[in-house]
């Protein structure tokens, strides 16, 4: 996989769909600082030094529903690379869809974008941020917001954005090796088992609408299962309160 470093960016997505037309195979883009990050729902991600800014460009031939699938991947990528780098196993989780969890708080974040998926030209930037030395202000969340944790407060480790890329980025190849060549379910098997609150009520709210009840698992789409009084539902896109 090639990789470009840069000192300063708006956003490293941003700056994967302006690199896309010249990069000839999958391209990690690492940036020290960005200017204008951001998460999901176009929310602004806190991107101050020392924390991790990356982006996976990829140019994925699948439809649409199968190259979502890869925020999956790049979750169990990114939980793995912390493991090797802290031994923490116990402490890491995955939290539906694509966040990872240290001990409970929001240590990362997953975006994906996506241009011309099924075209002649698709781009696809996974984006990753990881609060390595610092978490953002938990005033300036909503109030059901988990809360954010940053790797060093949490676990006294303190990792360059370098290594962390340097653990990664093998990480993810492996896992979208297994991708294409097995499918889904065993990304799906990995990540129930690493699952931040299975079994357990939780909340899913799409757009004004909140359904409650206990996290069954997910399909094979991706989607979440929720066990309710009134019966099972999937639910392919929601924002989840524990």
């Amino acid at each position: 996989m090639g990789h470009v470093a840069l000192d300063a960016v708006d956003s490293t997505n941003a700056e994967g769909f302006r690199r896309a037309p010249g990069l000839t195979g999958p391209t990690w883009i690492l940036a020290g600082l960005q200017t204008a990050g951001r998460g999901r729902r176009a929310r602004p991600w806190t991107s101050p030094r020392g924390n991790f800014h990356a982006t996976l460009v990829l140019q994925p031939a699948e439809p649409p529903a199968t190259v979502a699938l890869r925020s999956f991947a790049a979750a169990l990528a990114l939980r793995d690379a912390l493991v090797a780098l802290t031994g923490l196993p116990d402490s890491l989780s995955l939290k539906w869809p694509n966040d990872v969890l240290l001990n409970g708080g929001k240590l990362a974040g997953i975006l994906l974008e996506a241009s011309d998926l099924g075209g002649a030209n698709p781009v696809l930037c996974i984006g990753i941020g990881v609060n390595l030395i610092a978490a953002p202000d938990p005033a300036g969340l909503g109030p059901e917001a988990v809360a954010p944790a940053s790797l060093l407060t949490e676990t006294g480790h303190r990792i360059t954005p370098d290594a962390l890329l340097h653990a990664l980025a093998p990480a993810y190849a492996a896992w979208e090796e297994t991708f294409q060549t097995e499918g889904f379910p065993p990304l799906r098997d990995a990540w129930l088992a690493h699952a931040a609150r299975k079994g357990e009520v939780i909340r899913a709210r799409t757009g004004t609408r909140t359904r409650e009840g206990v996290f069954d698992s997910i399909d094979h789409h991706g989607n979440l299962i929720l066990r309710m009084a009134q019966g099972t539902v999937a639910i392919p896109a929601a924002e989840v309160f524990f």
